[in-house]
């Protein structure tokens, strides 16, 4: 009905008014295209990433891993404390772990320039999100605030910060959990035993050197892929 009247008003001379118009319908018709093309890549994106979850998880059963301990799935937000962290493989086993026992609504923290990329869809999809250190908010009262926007929130952070030896641990972790007011989740990846172990609930108490002492006595005799860079007693 509106190309027709456009036709009409073209008959009476207003030939810039259906350009207008049809300007209007190209641009609408890409919105859509670039829509559904959106929405198709993101498809395709969280096919695969089942597919390689489900590879995963079928690489961890056929090698002889097993998980140890019972997941608190009564406990709706909590930060998962995974390590020790030495190796990529601890990628590998912990998405099998994820699929298999299995943790929903699990996030990891990324540079918000990872997100900013042309592959910040795959990031999100994958349950990342972006932090900004320039921001004037310090991470911890970022993360804070994304976990206060949700009722559900499981997010996974390494307590060494990195794959490198450490002789203290980062405690990013910890003052997240503090501020949130929720529990820390450890898991063990222990290469040694093919186990991944499911820890206690650690509530972040006003002594943090009595916590962190419960934090490394649960790690130090767990040996990760590269069991020299491994977390030991606490110092």
């Amino acid at each position: 009905m509106d190309l027709f009247q456009d036709m009409m008003v073209v008959s009476r001379g207003s030939f810039s008014l259906l350009v207008a118009r049809f300007s209007k319908y190209e641009a609408l018709a890409h919105y859509r295209i670039g829509t559904l093309a959106y929405y198709h890549i993101n498809l395709l994106t969280f096919r695969k990433i089942v597919m390689l979850s489900r590879l995963f998880a079928f690489w961890f059963k056929l090698s002889g891993w097993k998980i140890v301990g019972q997941f608190p799935f009564d406990i709706p937000k909590m930060v998962l404390a995974v390590g020790p962290h030495t190796s990529a493989w601890d990628f590998v086993v912990g998405v099998a772990s994820k699929r298999l026992i299995p943790v929903e609504n699990a996030h990891f923290l990324g540079k918000k320039e990872l997100f900013d990329g042309p592959f910040g869809w795959f990031f999100r999809s994958m349950g990342g999100i972006p932090v900004d250190r320039t921001s004037s908010k310090g991470l911890v009262q970022q993360v804070v605030e994304k976990i206060q926007e949700t009722d559900r929130f499981r997010l996974g952070m390494s307590p060494e910060g990195t794959r490198k030896k450490v002789e203290k641990l980062k405690t990013g972790f910890y003052h997240i959990a503090k501020e949130a007011g929720i529990p820390i989740l450890l898991i063990g990846l222990d290469f040694s035993k093919k186990e991944v172990i499911i820890g206690e609930l650690l509530y972040p108490s006003e002594n943090k050197e009595d916590d962190f002492r419960k934090i490394h006595t649960f790690f130090k005799n767990i040996r990760g892929k590269k069991a020299e860079l491994g977390i030991g007693d606490y110092v």
